[in-house]
């Protein structure tokens, strides 16, 4: 390339421009300061530099050197850290004139950083010729421009400033007097008569170009900026154009490392790992511990030399063993038997493709970044102890390389293949000695490093080779479809919506963008190493660690936001939620036709459309925050029961915002091993909101469940307010929550609501101390506020649970302040008012509104109990998997047989008498009479029946007959009868001398791993067959899963491969002993069947005057409790072995509630975003990643499909629909691992179905419509809520009784204020039993009105009385109207006048009042004109803009 000066040229490539415009970051103190002020906007600004008068400037060179020129050099500084940043610009030489120098240069630059401490530094420099040819520039001296003042939303300097030049160097800014000088003018000091003329003032045509440059650079109109269209002006920023983007598509991509994969990584990990050894303390175990590779990340951006355009992709790497073109199979898709015979991998490739947006400029580069993610073992310098084997991730930075694809077109432009050649660090690696810096900005691994590290192998002479990365670029536009399934996947992708990874969520609101193309997916924003979670099930951890809550970092025990579920679940929108079956895009394509008449149609690669639930990351309630003194003494003077210890002391209060050091060998040598869980729901604050009335709610209810207790429902609370104490404070307090009697007034004992579960050893199962240890400590519990009036959901919110635990402490106790959230969707206009309805998109974008509702106040205790040692020991121990049968040493040495063999022949011999009597013996025996013994046994018999509760006339007319008929010979029936029943009793006695029982604990979803030690007691061979009773009891048979299920129970036993033979028509498999031998029989019993019974909505009536209540231990009617028999038997079919398994159920502890909504008798189909925790770690030795589902309702479709590589997992839902107000609750399991040995998450889903209304309607307009109630069999007394009263009312709108078995029209009237696709919910109420009759879901169309005029106003930001306004109206009317005056935004217009009245013809003014704004930006209100029955006369549009 041509070797350019230091003059910017628009020749210039990319290496030139990006080795020219490096900067200074500015201090991370004022980015933080400059954040907490709400600064995050960056604005652009112009600055003008006119000229500098000089009459008086020192004269250090001579004055007859005619060759002296001046020059400007101007950086922004920061006085209060006194640092220089950004870059320094500098004007073009100008020659000194009548004592007068000018520049009349213009800069640019755009900055968030809007501080008093901000200022931009002017210096004066004189430059004259050397000798050599170089020049000799001298400071002449400097000025200060201030550009902001103390109020940081405005400039200080908004046009022409007149600036004094100051003696000597900008460097005297770093003097340490001047760090704490707000005023520089007394210490610096002037020139006198030279100044410098400038301008400062807002550019807000920079926006659209702040993507093609960095925060803090100045720059002028006149720049090389790449991606910037050339002005002929020669001012390009003035009016900014963009150049424009096409989209490309990067393929085939893989990164050959030299000499060899193995061999370079190899290399890399003993360096880390020799670092380590340095490092680490001596006798240290993390020490002896390996850092290995979990996985390999290519960072792919586009940038310009002086940034990147857009946010770099990160993709995941994967080893491949055919080279960059074969990609036909991954060392992790090999099978455990082959993969020692395989070859070992070369390359490391992508799969997939990228998708990136270039223009066609020379200097745009396409930058590559190869990094590594290892995996380190956590030693003892963390929090956790010593024997944790938690491994932390970091990265490191291998490779980089930039390539300018416009530079040579042709090159790739025909579909040939680019090759580039990686840089590595230090000047060495891959691409050679090369001092241009990382455009990422990290340090790079250098392979001259690991060639001076001695190595046992030589290194040879393919060393000498460059690490590459080789790929394929293509535009996307010049790509079409050549056959018909392409063109079907090309139209189905444009219809369908783009589905991406989550970014970071606003509080606000967020969008849901439409799906990609299946052919070139998005990569995905993080890697997996950065979204991996552990599981909380510490039985099944892959990790060995000997405790359970060792398996997660420490990080996972700091504040963490809640993942609020089901907040994006509480209304579903036909189009969003139906699935977009492939039929409806070959109906709509019309011409395309099958080859062959009766051929099976292929499936084309397809994904339904839905709106996704977004389980992790969308509404994310703010950390416990700290409420005003005034709040917190409110709270404290209601009084609310304190916590005390066992002996009576106050609990010791811990900060939810402090993180809590978590210790588990406190927990376990804690004597207090009792523990009394204490919740109690102080208070509510309610959040002002324009759509509810200000003094709502007025009673509410909670919904929640912990741990394993039952769900619970709490009863109705009331919210008190003191009007005294809130007029006295500026801000809202929050209400305390006080119980309601039955009879609805106020309970006067003590405040709020406290529940409190007591978890000791008799309700803890062997070895399930752990268990919930790890559920306090990394779970938080998710807790549903609704309004016990209208029976609508409020919102939901979640309190982390560590903060229970007492590390050691008698007794502690927090106070958490969490955000109550909702969500409200809406639609778009367009889309819902398109007038082709046929050929419409099934699913629409959809704009999702997190709005929260209130703050819950709620403190957490747990006070500790003293137990019984003994009973601490069983508790505490770990119940072993092996099932070993009892020795039988004796026999049976005859006597009689027990009572209970005894009851139970005598039982049989009744049941015997019984059928002999219905089949006519009866009559028999009384004509023919009975014997004495005879008829004793008949009395037995009679005996039994009325002792079983089954005796009857029959069984007495039997015994009469036994009593009154004479002796009758040839009675035989009977010894036969008790001589069977004697054999059947032997033999049951028998069969339990070889039963062994067990005890299981089940839990749904989770399978219980045992191993049965079967013996063999004959001197000869047997195939003995395994038969379980129970399809839920199971035989583990593959080699595979059994030794899953012995690493993960830490069952020390023999694995034997090929165990068992498996028939078809046998009963189970068979299994082959030798005489005397024993082995062991692997046995899973998993169930996924349960009770879906709900409890009906409503608050709860529990019994007045008990402000606390005790939550106790109640049987699970989750899972059914039963008796399952696995029988061995012998090759002669008789049993060898029997064991019984006892399954006492066990509820299971749930991680998210979901709550949809859904018009009734219709399917629901819906999707549910996985969390990034799915996906395990690259090294995981049961093979590649396989996410599985089950749901325990066989009626509800539960499904998830392996995505394509880059896109998020969903699990995909289809639930039958029922009748309102139906509420239909069932549980999704999803397993991580391959063997679905325990649920990962356990999810509650709860499907509302409510009758649907479709409504369409315009705008600040109101509508009725017709709603029918019917009565059921009893008369009740009935009142309607709507979930937006401002919006939709229901007449009548008071109480009124509802008769039996009547039908009720209610009138609707609906006036909405926003355009768009909205969703309402109307509830009938039960007043009385506070119980839901029925629901309604109200599917607004709202439509924008015509209108009538359109004003434009501007109003400063920052003002505090807003601003006022004028509008006239004429009557067209010849007669006296009377007008009501609406807006869509209330809270930001209001009127002088509500109603107004004005004569036919004549017109009125009508005043408007503007609410102030704190930030600039615009927006458009509609200003709606209605006659008294809300018609929409005239419709005015005003675009307000804040400046």
């Amino acid at each position: 390339m041509v070797k350019t000066e230091d003059a910017p040229s628009t020749a210039d490539g990319w290496k030139e421009v990006f080795g020219r415009n490096r900067s200074v970051p500015p201090p991370s103190q004022t980015v933080r300061l400059a954040a907490d002020s709400h600064l995050t906007q960056s604005r652009g600004f112009q600055l003008c530099l006119s000229r500098i008068s000089a009459s008086h400037l020192p004269q250090e060179i001579s004055e007859s050197d005619q060759d002296v020129s001046y020059q400007l050099r101007v950086t922004l500084f920061d006085r209060t850290h006194q640092h220089f940043f950004g870059r320094t610009w500098k004007s073009r030489p100008q020659k000194m004139k009548s004592s007068r120098i000018t520049f009349n240069e213009v800069l640019y630059f755009h900055t968030c950083l809007q501080l008093p401490s901000t200022v931009v530094v002017a210096e004066l420099v004189s430059l004259s010729p050397r000798p050599d040819g170089s020049q000799h520039a001298l400071g002449r001296g400097f000025s200060l421009l201030e550009l902001f003042t103390g109020r940081t939303e405005a400039p200080a300097a908004d046009g022409d400033r007149r600036l004094n030049l100051h003696h000597g160097s900008p460097r005297s800014l770093l003097h340490p007097l001047l760090k704490k000088t707000a005023d520089y003018s007394s210490l610096l000091k002037p020139v006198e008569e030279s100044h410098l003329e400038c301008a400062i003032k807002n550019h807000p045509a920079l926006d659209s170009v702040m993507h093609l440059l960095p925060e803090n650079v100045l720059v002028s109109g006149d720049g090389n900026i790449p991606g910037l269209v050339a002005s002929p002006a020669g001012d390009a920023l003035l009016r900014p154009q963009l150049l424009k983007t096409l989209p490309f598509t990067l393929s085939r991509l893989s990164v050959s490392l030299r000499p060899s994969l193995e061999t370079f990584e190899s290399q890399l990990l003993q360096l880390i790992n020799a670092d380590c050894q340095h490092t680490k303390q001596p006798g240290s175990d993390a020490a002896l511990r390996a850092v290995v590779i979990q996985e390999r990340r290519l960072h792919v951006g586009v940038h310009n030399g002086w940034c990147f355009l857009d946010k770099p992709q990160v993709v995941v790497l994967e080893p491949l063993v055919s080279g960059p073109r074969g990609r036909a199979d991954s060392t992790s898709k090999q099978s455990k038997d082959s993969s020692s015979a395989s070859p070992l991998p070369q390359t490391l490739g992508l799969r997939s493709s990228l998708e990136l947006r270039l223009a066609n400029h020379h200097a745009l580069a396409v930058v590559f970044q190869l990094e590594c993610v290892f995996s380190a073992p956590i030693g003892r310098e963390t929090m956790l102890s010593a024997t944790s084997t938690s491994r932390a991730a970091f990265m490191q930075c291998l490779r980089w390389g930039a390539w300018c694809p416009f530079q040579e077109p042709d090159a790739w432009k025909g579909g040939g293949e680019v090759q580039l050649v990686l840089r590595g660090g230090g000047g060495g690696g891959g691409g050679g000695g090369s001092t241009l810096p990382n455009p990422y900005g990290v340090m790079v691994y250098s392979a001259q490093t690991a060639a001076r590290t001695p190595s046992s192998a030589p290194i040879s002479a393919a060393d000498s080779a460059q690490d590459t990365i080789t790929f394929h670029l293509s535009s996307t536009v010049e790509r079409k479809p050549s056959t018909a399934g392409a063109s079907l996947r090309a139209k189905s992708g444009d219809a369908s919506l783009q589905r991406r990874s989550p970014s970071s969520p606003s509080l606000s609101q967020k969008f849901v963008p439409a799906a990609s193309p299946p052919d070139s997916p998005q990569g995905p924003g993080l890697s997996l190493s950065q979204l991996a979670a552990t599981s909380r099930h510490p039985t099944i951890s892959r990790s060995g660690s000997a405790l359970p809550w060792q398996q997660s970092s420490p990080s996972l025990l700091h504040p963490s936001p809640l993942a609020s579920a089901h907040q994006l679940s509480h209304v579903v929108y036909s189009g969003v939620s139906g699935m977009a079956h492939l039929e409806v895009e070959l109906q709509q394509e019309g011409g395309v036709s099958p080859q062959d008449d009766g051929g099976q149609l292929q499936e084309l690669p397809f994904t339904p459309v839905h709106a996704p639930v977004i389980t992790l990351g969308t509404s994310v309630p703010s950390a416990c925050s700290v409420s005003s003194r005034v709040s917190m003494a409110h709270l404290y003077s209601a009084g609310f029961p304190n916590i005390v210890d066992h002996r009576g002391e106050a609990a010791e209060v811990l900060d939810p915002t402090e993180p809590l050091p978590f210790d588990p060998q406190r927990e376990e040598s804690d004597p207090l091993q009792g523990n009394l869980l204490v919740l109690q729901f102080l208070a509510f604050s309610r959040a002002p909101s324009a759509a509810v009335p200000p003094d709502w709610p007025a009673s509410v209810y909670f919904t929640f469940q912990f741990y394993r207790f039952p769900p619970v429902t709490s009863q109705q609370l009331k919210l008190l307010t003191s009007d005294k104490i809130q007029q006295k404070c500026a801000g809202s307090l929050p209400c305390i929550l006080a119980s309601i009697n039955t009879d609805g007034s106020v309970n006067s004992g003590s405040p709020g609501l406290q529940l409190q579960f007591r978890v000791d050893e008799s309700f803890l199962k062997p070895g399930e101390k752990r268990c919930f240890l790890c559920y306090l400590a990394l779970h938080s519990l998710q807790v549903d506020v609704w309004d016990s009036e209208s029976l609508l959901l409020i919102g939901s919110t979640a309190v982390q649970l560590k903060y229970m635990l007492r590390q050691g402490k008698s007794a502690v106790q927090a106070l958490h302040e969490v955000e109550v959230l909702t969500t409200d969707y809406a639609g778009d206009e367009t889309l819902l008012a398109s007038a082709n309805l046929a050929h419409q998109s099934s699913s629409g974008p959809m704009t999702v509104h997190t709005i929260v509702r209130g703050r819950l106040h709620v403190r957490t205790g747990n006070i500790g109990c003293p137990v019984d040692p003994s009973r601490r020991k069983a508790a505490d121990a770990m119940r072993s998997h092996i099932i070993t049968p009892r020795e039988v040493t004796v026999g049976f040495k005859g006597g009689s047989l027990s009572p209970r063999n005894i009851l139970q022949l005598n039982a049989r011999n009744a049941a015997q008498a019984h059928r002999l009597e219905t089949g006519g013996h009866g009559d028999l025996l009384a004509r023919g009479g009975a014997t004495g013994d005879e008829r004793r046994k008949l009395e037995a018999m009679a005996a039994v029946h009325r002792r079983e509760g089954r005796g009857d006339l029959r069984v007495a007319e039997l015994k009469d007959a036994a009593t009154e008929a004479p002796p009758r010979e040839g009675v035989h029936w009977i010894p036969r009868i008790s001589e069977r029943a004697k054999a059947e009793g032997i033999a049951s006695m028998l069969s339990r001398a070889i039963t062994t029982e067990h005890l299981l604990f089940a839990s749904l979803g989770s399978a219980h791993y045992m191993e049965f030690v079967l013996k063999n007691p004959f001197n000869v061979p047997q195939t003995v067959t395994v038969r379980s009773d129970d399809p839920e009891l199971s035989v583990i048979t593959s080699t595979e899963e059994w030794a899953h299920f012995k690493v993960l129970t830490k069952t020390p036993t023999r694995l034997e491969e090929n165990m068992f033979h498996l028939e078809e028509g046998c009963p189970g498999p068979r299994v082959y002993l030798r005489p005397k031998e024993s082995v062991h029989i692997p046995l899973k019993y998993q169930s996924f069947r349960c009770d879906h019974s709900a409890a009906l909505q409503g608050p709860s009536f529990l019994p007045a005057g008990r402000g606390s209540q005790l939550a106790r231990k109640n049987l699970s009617n989750i899972v059914a409790a039963k008796t399952v028999k696995v029988t061995f038997e012998a090759e002669d079919g008789k049993p060898m072995a029997i064991l019984q398994v006892n399954v006492e159920p066990t509820p299971h502890a749930v991680d998210q509630t979901f709550r949809l909504y859904h018009p009734e008798l219709c399917f629901l189909k819906k999707a549910i975003r996985l969390p990034p925790w799915q996906q395990p770690a690259a090294n995981d030795p049961d093979g590649p990643a396989h996410v599985s589902v089950r749901c325990s309702d066989p009626n509800v479709v539960c499904q998830t499909r392996m995505p394509v590589p880059g896109e998020p997992q969903d699990v995909y839902i289809k639930v039958p629909g029922s009748a309102s107000p139906h509420m239909k609750m069932f549980y999704v399991m999803v397993f991580t691992d391959r063997w679905t040995a325990t649920p990962s998450q356990v999810w509650q889903l709860y499907v509302h179905f409510l009758e649907r209304l479709d409504v369409s309607c315009v705008s600040g307009q109101r509508s009725s419509h017709s709603l029918v109630l019917r009565g059921r069999q009893a008369a009740r007394r009935v009142k309607c809520f709507s979930s937006h009263p401002q919006e939709s009312k229901v007449e009548p709108d008071g109480v009124f009784v509802l008769p039996p078995a009547a039908v009720q029209e209610l009138q609707l009237q609906v006036q909405p204020w926003r355009a768009g696709g909205r969703f309402l919910f109307v509830n009938a109420v039960d007043v009385e039993q506070r119980r839901l009759i029925t629901g309604w879901l109200l599917c607004l169309n709202v439509r924008r009105p015509v209108l009538s005029k359109a004003f434009e106003v501007c109003i400063p930001v920052g003002g505090r009385r807003g601003s006022s306004r004028k509008i006239t109206y004429t009557n067209p009317y010849d007669s006296g109207r009377s007008f009501l005056l609406r807006s869509d935004h209330p809270d930001l217009l209001q009127f002088k006048e509500d109603k107004f009245q004005v004569g036919g013809e004549e017109s009125y003014t009508i005043g408007l009042r503007f609410a102030s704004s704190q930030s600039p930006g615009s927006l458009e209100i509609l200003v709606f004109v209605n006659n008294l029955e809300e018609k929409t006369e005239e419709t005015f549009c005003v675009r307000v803009t804040y400046s």
